[in-house]
C-alpha cells in the first residue's frame, strides 16, 4: 500500500517508461513529417477526438470505481480479521477454564498452543493470497516485493503440524480443523462448557468466512473486458492525439500529447493495479504488516514481549 501523499517519479516512470517512449516517439514523428519535413499532411480535425476523449474519461472512471471497491472490500476483511483475532485471543484465554488446579499448566499450553496457531494461520492466510495465479500473471517485473513463504509460521506450529501443513493443498483451512479439534478435546475435558465452545466454535467459523470472502477476491478476476478494452482505448487515443495537434501548435504538440497520453495511461493503470489487492505489489492491501499487528496484539494477550519488527515504510510503500 502506497502511503506518501506524493508518489515516486521513479517508480511512476519504471512503470510507465515503454508507453512514453512509444508516445514521444510517434508525436515527433508526426511533427516531422508534417511540419519539418512537409511530406505529407497528416492533421485531424479536433471534433475526431472529442467523443473519444469523452467517452474514455467515463470508462475508466467506471473502471477504476469498480476496482477501488475490490481493494477496499479486501481492506475490510482484513480488517474484521484483526478485530477477530482479538477477540480468538481473548476467548481462548478466558473461556477454556481448567476443572481443578492440577490442569491449570495443561490448559495454559493448551491456550498458547491455540493463540500461537492462530497466528500461523494469519501468516499461512497471507503467503496462501499472494500465490501467483496463472490469469493474473503480468510480464512487468515489481520494484517492490516480499519474499512469500510458508517460513514464516515455523515458529507458531510444532515440527510435525507445520511438516502437514506445507504439504496442504489449503494450508491456513487445515490450521482451522485443528483449532476445532483441540476445541474439541477441552470440551471432552470439561474445560468449556456448552456455551463457551459455541461462541469458540462461532469465531473459528468467522475465520472461515474471512478466508472464503478472501478467496473469492482472489480467485475471480476483474472482467477482463474492462482491462483489456482500456489499455486498447487508451492506445488508439494516444496514437490519435498527434495528428490532432500538429497542424496548430507545430513543435508544441510533441509535448501536449505526451502529457496528455501520460494523464490516460496514469487513470488506467490506477485501475489495472488496483483491481488485484492479493498480488504482493505496492499498490495492494498491507497484509504483512497487518499480519505483524495482529502478532503483536495477540503476543501482548500472552504476555509475550518477543513482538516482531515492524517492516520499514521509509520509502513510502507498506507491505
Amino acid at each position: 500500500m502506497l502511503v506518501h501523499r506524493n508518489l515516486s517519479w521513479r517508480a511512476i516512470a519504471y512503470y510507465t517508461w515503454k508507453s512514453m517512449l512509444y508516445y514521444l516517439l510517434l508525436s515527433a514523428a508526426v511533427f516531422l513529417l508534417h511540419d519539418y519535413f512537409e511530406v505529407i499532411k497528416l492533421h485531424l480535425p479536433f471534433s475526431t477526438l472529442t467523443a473519444l476523449s469523452t467517452a474514455l474519461a467515463i470508462f475508466l472512471g467506471f473502471k477504476n470505481s469498480n476496482a477501488y471497491e475490490r481493494w477496499w472490500e479486501a481492506r475490510q476483511i482484513w480488517g474484521q480479521l484483526v478485530n477477530s483475532s482479538r477477540s480468538w485471543a481473548r476467548q481462548v484465554i478466558t473461556m477454556i477454564i481448567p476443572a481443578n488446579a492440577q490442569e491449570a499448566q495443561e490448559v495454559r499450553e493448551l491456550q498458547e498452543r491455540m493463540v500461537y496457531r492462530h497466528l500461523a494461520f494469519v501468516h499461512g492466510l497471507r503467503v496462501f493470497l499472494r500465490r501467483p495465479k496463472p490469469y493474473n500473471e503480468t510480464r512487468q517485473e515489481e520494484i517492490y516485493e516480499e519474499a512469500n513463504e510458508y517460513t514464516d509460521t515455523i515458529s507458531f506450529l510444532s515440527p510435525n503440524e507445520y511438516k502437514v501443513f506445507c504439504h496442504k493443498n489449503n494450508p491456513p483451512n487445515y490450521l482451522l480443523n485443528l483449532q476445532g479439534d483441540d476445541l474439541r478435546r477441552a470440551y471432552d475435558r470439561g474445560w468449556l462448557s456448552d456455551y463457551r465452545f459455541v461462541q469458540l466454535e462461532q469465531t473459528l467459523v468467522e475465520f472461515n468466512n474471512i478466508q472464503g470472502r478472501s478467496e473469492r477476491i482472489k480467485n475471480t478476476p476483474f472482467p477482463r473486458q474492462y482491462s483489456f478494452f482500456s489499455r486498447v482505448f487508451v492506445f488508439i487515443h494516444a496514437s490519435l492525439l498527434p495528428f490532432v495537434f500538429v497542424e496548430e501548435l507545430r513543435w508544441a504538440s510533441i509535448p501536449v500529447s505526451v502529457i496528455i497520453s501520460f494523464v490516460f495511461l496514469c487513470l488506467d493503470l490506477v485501475g489495472e493495479r488496483t483491481e488485484d489487492p492479493f498480488e504482493n505489489r505496492l499498490e495492494d492491501v498491507p497484509l504483512t504488516a497487518l499480519s505483524l499487528g495482529i502478532e503483536t496484539n495477540l503476543k501482548e494477550h500472552l504476555g509475550d514481549r518477543n513482538f516482531p519488527a515492524q517492516k520499514d515504510s521509509s520509502n513510502g510503500v507498506v507491505l
